[in-house]
């Protein structure tokens, strides 16, 4: 009997059984180090989109400068996707280490731990979106009930890029959403293979 790979032993020790099931293991650690990689990429380039957002307009004698810093909700879109594109770096490097040795993930502690701050990410990363989102849509349209004006008339560029920071990030957001679920399942089969493991013990 095998899980993903995992089979028992006469013995009772796990051992990894190769074949069909760990060609499989393989291409999902192959899928995981890609979307880690995409998170990275979009992570990143909206992360240097939005700082470098920036326009200038006169306002009758007035120069005033638009940035993202006038806005908290594109400052947390910022630091969301610098804390993304960092953390799933350092998992791409994991992945690659662990396919170029040929180690298949047993600790549940460590298991757990990429599980629960890949969760984090991905709420993270959703939240920040939305968050920017909703900022530029008061810029696009204002909210006349709280005598917020339209800025994105006036500031046309700085409008057009937080666009693209929007849906560059958006992108890297459904990558870390797959990545999140990639972990789950890693997480969970363990608990199946040592199922698997007490089944056979007791049959014995």
């Amino acid at each position: 009997m095998s899980y993903l790979g995992i089979g028992i032993s006469p013995g009772n020790v796990a051992i990894y059984n190769g074949g069909k099931m760990k060609l499989i293991d393989q291409r999902l650690r192959l899928t995981e180090v890609l979307l880690r990689c995409s998170v990275s990429v979009f992570a990143l380039l909206a992360l240097i989109l939005m700082v470098t957002d920036t326009q200038v307009k006169r306002i009758f004698v007035v120069e005033k400068r638009a940035k993202y810093t006038d806005m908290k909700s594109l400052v947390f879109l910022v630091v969301a996707n610098g804390i993304a594109a960092a953390y799933s770096s350092l998992q791409s490097v994991r992945c690659v280490a662990g396919s170029m040795k040929g180690s298949v993930l047993f600790s549940k502690p460590l298991a757990w731990a990429i599980f629960s701050v890949d969760q984090a990410m991905a709420y993270m990363s959703v939240a920040a979106i939305a968050a920017a989102t909703e900022s530029g849509v008061i810029g696009i349209r204002g909210e006349e009930k709280l005598q917020w004006m339209k800025v994105c008339n006036m500031y046309t560029k700085f409008c057009y890029q937080g666009a693209g920071v929007v849906a560059s990030a958006s992108i890297a957001s459904i990558a870390m959403v797959f990545v999140s679920c990639i972990s789950a399942f890693s997480l969970f089969r363990l608990y199946g293979a040592t199922q698997r493991r007490l089944n056979l013990a007791v049959v014995k």
